[in-house]
């Protein structure tokens, strides 16, 4: 009998079979236009991408991690719901990294970071009964980034990026999309916004990003409190990788990265996001254990608040007269903010799990338009977790993020034999604690970029103390001089 590959190679069967590809594609241009043919033709590359993470299930969650940075935006230009690819490439990368994991592996799932974050999925799913809930929809639109995302991201850290090369690799990816993210924001601010972002802005969004004639700049984030957040986050750590052992040279580079993150974040006109590095600066005095450096740091940072809240100083900038309204507690948006708190109050009062995942924001304007929680605005990443779980689930969330921020200290202060990887350890625990602080005051915590960053970014705070106690390599991880640039 002929092979397959022989048949194939006569010229008869080549053209019967390009003509049939051609007859299918000019019906699918006839019946969808050019889309439909373009999504014939994309068919043998997704099966060969399917191929090859089942192959290497790292490039699913590499997939993820780089689709976080602009998914969101991607609103702007199509009605596609690209947020469910990232549900998509998680769960193939979930299956194939649990395919090929080994007894061994799943014993590195035994920590309290996987603990946790396991306990406030359970609680999420257990919402599904909750008898205020609406609307099944909402829940499982609104859980995917409450929690779903989550916990699978931290299991994939932990079977796919378990090497000490994959903490550089991830910070590599974090600041190269995190500088393109700054450009694109200097190009809204100097030159304006492209004709998608402007029928963005005019379709309501002008309501928040343009404040007094000026542009709140959003670069393709999902709004400017991510990208504010965002950058106040990638410039924190870049500040403190530049503490660490590395040269002259790498500190210079990761200083004008830091500084240019800084002005990215001022642009954003996201006053919450100035407590991410703020925060993350003290988290990180505080782990180093010099208390003399501490104390400096401390005195700096109440100048700093000072100069903001006490004196006029650039008061003719508008990027730091911004700033300076997030000390006001007489500002206005705050006091809208603490009325809505007030009206949230009384309605859970007799809701000790809250009025149900996807009750509120924009989930809930749109699977339960006309309700208390879907048009009161909770600004604030734990408020909506408060209105959505009640009482009982903002405690056991805030248990598990304090679960996180003490389980990474102890773990910090345990690491003494690699400076390098401590420091990058520090570094990334930073901005978790500094994104968990800022969530106060704005959405972030479950929304991609920051989301997924953060989750990885505790993981690898977990993996790097592993590292640090020689159990995956007899020899040192990381010397004093393998920077991350």
């Amino acid at each position: 009998m002929m092979s397959l590959q022989k048949i194939y190679s006569l010229w008869f069967v080549q053209a019967i079979f390009i003509s049939v590809v051609a007859i299918a594609l000019g019906y699918i241009i006839t019946e969808t236009d050019l889309a439909g043919a373009a999504g014939f033709i994309a068919i043998p590359f997704v099966l060969i991408y399917i191929v090859l993470l089942f192959r290497n299930p790292r490039i699913g969650l590499y997939t993820v991690l780089n689709l976080g940075f602009f998914v969101n935006g991607m609103i702007r230009y199509s009605t596609a719901p690209f947020g469910l690819s990232l549900d998509v490439f998680l769960l193939l990368s979930l299956i194939a990294a649990l395919s090929k994991a080994t007894r061994r592996d799943y014993k590195y799932l035994k920590n309290p970071f996987v603990y946790g974050i396991a306990i406030w999925t359970a609680f999420t799913i257990f919402e599904i009964i909750n008898p205020q809930s609406r609307s099944f929809a909402a829940w499982f639109y609104s859980v995917r980034g409450t929690s779903l995302y989550m916990i699978q991201l931290i299991i994939l850290t932990i079977l796919l990026l378990n090497d000490p090369k994959e903490i550089k690799i991830f910070i590599r990816i974090w600041i190269a999309w995190s500088l393109f993210a700054c450009l694109w924001g200097m190009k809204q601010q100097l030159l304006g916004v492209n004709h998608a972002e402007q029928m963005w802005l005019d379709a309501g969004a002008y309501k928040t990003h343009i404040l007094f004639g000026r542009l709140r700049v959003f670069s393709f984030y999902s709004d400017a409190g991510q990208f504010g957040a965002a950058m106040g986050h990638i410039a924190l750590v870049c500040l403190i990788l530049s503490f660490g052992p590395v040269k002259l040279k790498q500190k210079l580079i990761y200083w004008a990265l830091a500084g240019f993150f800084f002005w990215g974040m001022s642009i954003s006109g996201t006053r919450g996001a100035l407590f991410v590095p703020l925060s993350g600066i003290m988290v990180y005095l505080f782990l180093t254990r010099n208390f003399k450096i501490l104390s400096v740091g401390v005195i700096i940072v109440a100048l700093l608040f000072c100069g903001l809240k006490f004196t006029k100083i650039g008061a003719a900038n508008y990027q730091i007269q911004r700033m300076r309204s997030a000390m006001d507690p007489n500002d206005p948006s705050l006091q809208v903010r603490l009325n809505n708190q007030k009206t949230l109050k009384a309605y859970l009062a007799s809701r000790p799990i809250g009025g149900g995942i996807g009750s509120a924001g924009s989930w809930g304007q749109r699977f339960s338009p006309g309700t208390l929680l879907a048009d009161t605005p909770t600004d604030s990443w734990y408020v909506r977790i408060w209105a959505e779980t009640g009482i009982v689930g903002l405690w056991v969330h805030l248990g598990v993020i304090f679960t996180f921020i003490i389980s990474g200290t102890v773990m910090i202060f345990k690491m003494k034999n690699d400076k390098m990887l401590r420091q990058m350890a520090m570094a990334l625990f930073a901005g978790f604690v500094g994104i968990a602080f800022a969530s106060y005051g704005n959405q972030v915590l479950g929304q991609a970029p920051t989301g997924v960053v953060v989750f990885m970014s505790i993981t690898f705070v977990w993996l790097a103390y592993r590292w640090d106690k020689r159990i995956l390599r007899p020899m040192p991880i990381l010397t004093e001089n393998s920077a991350v640039l």
